[in-house]
């Protein structure tokens, strides 16, 4: 008997997720270029407005797919909110964004990501009562080379780094950011009067995008393709001098494989996030998950030994 009462729970669940609703929808096209969206929004229909999290998918730059975190989109529009996961110019694709990469490439790259993902929010903006979305309540998300474009939508100069046509309003802001091992090139952008509330998770020993301040992909001074980045704690302690709000989870030893896990485990996490945010709820918090077993540089940190 408890095994079926366990099945009939299953499909229930499953049945409940599916029942979301899902548009794919082209937001950008010029002679060259198409680029599309998946758009999730609940299936409730209500007369207020939906929060939106606008997402950008990991690869570094050069693969990944808009689709690869459809339960992440489900989960937050069975949960009230709408989930616009944004396919962006995957310019290093063929190329290498490593080491032995071109600095100038690799910048180039980040640019034309984050350049696509205002494109998407000045889409978005400008269909919000098409589908019902509270223009004053965009929030931006990204994993790895994602969380990259997230940090940079948010702090770059608009006018400055935008390659496309300029259309974002001019008092426009992201109402918070979501990122998975993500990291910015520079850490002054994060002014007091530009940062926005922050959830952020790493893992302490990730050798592809630093935790703290550090190079990319741990390259060598000398390489080519040396860049510097300011990752979740050196971003975290930088928010924490300033008196914003941000929630930083740490694995401790743990590497680049912990850059999804806001999107899969922890999907819990991100909605109680933007819950609080909507509440005008103030934190500030660090959550640290030790390792499970002994590895080498871990203790690197006071609080991961």
């Amino acid at each position: 008997m408890k095994k079926y009462a366990i099945l009939l729970f299953t499909l229930l669940n499953f049945n409940n997720i599916q029942a979301q609703e899902i548009k794919t929808i082209t937001y950008f096209q010029n002679d060259t270029l198409k680029l599309d969206l998946d758009l999730y929004l609940p299936q409730k229909k209500t007369s207020e407005k939906i929060p939106l999290i606008l997402f950008a998918f990991g690869g570094g730059f050069s693969g990944g797919e808009r689709t690869s975190e459809k339960e992440f989109g489900l989960f937050m529009a069975k949960n009230g909110y709408a989930v616009a996961s944004i396919s962006y110019s995957l310019y290093m694709k063929g190329k290498d964004f490593g080491c032995k990469g071109t600095l100038t490439e690799k910048i180039k790259a980040i640019q034309i990501g984050v350049s696509d993902m205002w494109q998407a929010t000045s889409f978005l903006l400008e269909n919000a009562t098409k589908y019902n979305l509270d223009t004053s309540k965009f929030f931006i998300s990204g994993i790895s080379a994602g969380a990259e474009i997230g940090f940079h939508a948010v702090y770059w100069d608009y006018k400055l780094m935008n390659l496309y046509k300029s259309n974002l309003p001019e008092n426009f802001s992201y109402k918070g950011f979501i990122g998975g091992s993500g990291a910015i090139m520079d850490i002054n952008l994060i002014t007091k009067e530009k940062a926005i509330p922050m959830l952020l998770a790493h893992g302490s020993n990730d050798t592809t995008v630093p935790y703290a301040a550090g190079s990319h992909r741990s390259c060598p001074t000398n390489a080519s393709g040396w860049l510097i980045l300011f990752g979740s704690y050196a971003v975290y302690n930088h928010m924490k001098d300033l008196h914003k709000d941000i929630e930083l989870i740490t694995f401790c030893g743990g590497g680049h494989e912990f850059s999804g896990y806001l999107f899969h485990q922890g999907q819990q996490s991100v909605l109680n996030f933007v819950n609080d945010i909507l509440k005008d709820k103030k934190f500030e918090s660090h959550i640290i998950v030790p390792s499970e077993k002994k590895i080498a540089g871990s203790g690197k940190y006071l609080f991961c030994e």
